[in-house]
């Protein structure tokens, strides 16, 4: 037949037939049946390779992490066995849908030892006593409140006593603004390095002996470079991540605290994103940067009529979060008079308009996030108790700069990412990053990508001073560094009277802004930016360098 067409009882042959004027292919036999799906990276029995030349298996993005038994599962639309037909019924040979297929990759994890504390009280209300508690973990409370790791039956001690962080290898002793003190083998201290031995701890009339001992347990934290916008390599930012994915998750209130500049909104950004409500309403209130006379309206609302300058009705973040989340940033900043209200809306899950009576419910997940040590706060009875209890019901915190130093380079080229300037990597040799290193970065991520545009638009790495955190304000040079650039060395000294001057301002007024303001004779919101600015939040009455007072 040469009409082109065929005989319908000859089966088509997989290979393409021979063009014009080429010699026929010679007939290949049948195709033999397809083997059953392999794994994917799995070679058929015929082929199979050794180790040595297997194909590792692709890299696993961030977003793939599963949290059951450390396995991600990823589709893969590209296998060739994505495209087969389906079995046939009653071949007993199960197969995955023709669209795609599964592979598993097991997640990598690092072990890491736990620390532990051996702690003895030997004295409590006065009286000899002899408990023993043995702590895991790098955060050790000691207090009268229930909430503590080590609770103590002492009425001199207060809820929130003192506390002991673990940082580069060390123990820190932190008393958080106690009532009677906080003592180390009979020295009075507010923050001080725990000696390898270990020390006695004065507080109240209770004597604890604590003794740093080998780790006994080995924590798994995972292999996650980034989780959403947040990068980071170092230790700290693993264990971090691997907290979040799981807050991420749930539907708890959370309290993120941190350092001013360390990120705690983008980190409240990523737990929205990343949860079931991530679909829903998301409303950030700063209530530092409102009137205290408008944060209630702020907040809940108001009706029309309810103040001067009430023309219409207003609808408060609450409402307009219903079933998403609110975001109170700076929440230390809350009035004191305001707190009850906000307890009431979180307990009773409604709000009330100013100006009206008729309660409205609400939905709505709360994330905070604070540069204040809200455990501080609540000894001098500047924040309440109950109100930091509905707040944190889970504490997130997010590690300064300088105890991630391994993530400068890392950070630097994100900043130059979003710059749009990746090829400027080359003005940050290893010999710039060294230096970097070892700046104490008191304005933390925030300072350092100003440092980074800054020395993008000079074409220059320009040096970083190196100030100590927390201590004495720097002396104004008031002769300049000729080597430097006029504009370099007059910002470098603007920015050393400004920390010196804010530093000796905020001492001065005890922490209140508004006060600063006043001695100052300047507008608050700009105080406000200059503190932000230089991470000098809370060196005033929550940090202050004034001895507590004495019962």
């Amino acid at each position: 037949m040469n009409n082109g067409s065929r005989n319908p009882l000859t089966p088509l042959s997989p290979y393409p037939s021979a063009p014009a004027g080429q010699a026929p292919r010679r007939p290949q036999p049948p195709l033999s049946p397809q083997p059953p799906l392999a794994p994917k990276g799995a070679s058929p029995p015929s082929e199979r390779r050794p180790d040595s030349q297997r194909p590792l298996p692709p890299r696993m993005p961030a977003s793939a992490v599963a949290e059951s038994d450390n396995r991600a599962t990823i589709p893969d639309t590209d296998h060739p066995a994505a495209h087969r037909a389906p079995a046939a019924e009653g071949s007993g040979v199960q197969q995955r849908g023709a669209d795609r297929s599964i592979h598993t990759i097991r997640q990598l994890v690092d072990k890491v030892a736990v620390p532990r504390l051996l702690l003895t009280v030997e004295r409590e209300g006065g009286i000899v006593a002899r408990r023993t508690f043995t702590h895991d973990g790098d955060l050790c409370r000691i207090g009268t409140h229930s909430s503590n790791d080590v609770v103590l039956r002492d009425p001199a001690v207060s809820r929130f006593h003192c506390r002991l962080v673990r940082e580069d290898g060390t123990w820190r002793l932190r008393d958080s603004g106690s009532l009677n003190g906080t003592k180390l083998d009979g020295v009075r201290l507010r923050d001080a390095d725990l000696p390898n031995d270990g020390g006695v701890l004065a507080l109240g009339d209770a004597t604890i002996r604590v003794r740093p001992v080998e780790a006994g347990v080995e924590s798994d934290i995972p292999l996650i470079p980034s989780f959403g916008q947040i990068a980071g390599v170092s230790l700290p930012m693993r264990k971090l991540f691997a907290l979040l994915v799981k807050v991420a998750q749930s539907d708890i209130n959370v309290l993120i605290e941190g350092e001013s500049g360390t990120g705690k909104e983008l980190v409240a950004n990523e737990i929205v994103q990343h949860s079931p409500r991530m679909e829903k309403p998301f409303v950030v209130v700063d209530c530092g940067a409102i009137s205290p006379n408008l944060v209630e309206s702020e907040l809940f609302g108001h009706a029309r009529g309810a103040f001067t300058g009430a023309d219409r009705d207003r609808v408060g973040a609450f409402e307009a979060a219903d079933g998403g989340t609110v975001v109170l940033d700076e929440i230390g900043e809350l009035p004191l008079e305001l707190q009850p209200k906000l307890l009431r809306a979180i307990e009773a899950r409604e709000i009330r308009r100013v100006g009206e009576t008729r309660p409205r419910k609400i939905n709505v997940r709360v994330i905070s996030a604070t540069n204040r040590d809200l455990e501080r706060e609540v000894n001098k009875q500047r924040f309440r108790e109950d109100l930091y209890f509905r707040l944190a019901v889970l504490n997130v915190h997010v590690p300064p700069l300088r105890e991630r130093a391994d993530d400068l380079l890392i950070l630097i080229r994100v900043f130059l990412n979003q710059l749009g300037v990746p090829h400027e990597e080359r003005l940050f040799p290893p010999s710039v990053l060294a230096e970097l290193a070892k700046h104490d970065w008191p304005g933390n991520v925030r300072e350092l990508r100003n440092y980074v545009e800054r020395c993008v638009v000079l074409e220059t790495a320009s040096p970083a001073s190196q100030k100590l955190h927390g201590g004495p304000a720097p002396q104004v040079s008031v002769q300049g560094d000729a080597r430097l650039p006029f504009k370099i060395a007059k910002d470098g000294a603007i920015d050393m009277f400004e920390r010196a001057y804010l530093s000796s301002l905020l001492e001065d007024a005890a922490g209140n802004m508004s006060k600063a303001a006043r001695l100052a004779g300047m507008d608050r919101m700009y105080l406000h930016r200059l503190v932000q600015k230089h991470g000098l939040r809370g060196q005033g009455g929550s940090n202050g360098s004034s001895p507590p007072p004495s019962r």
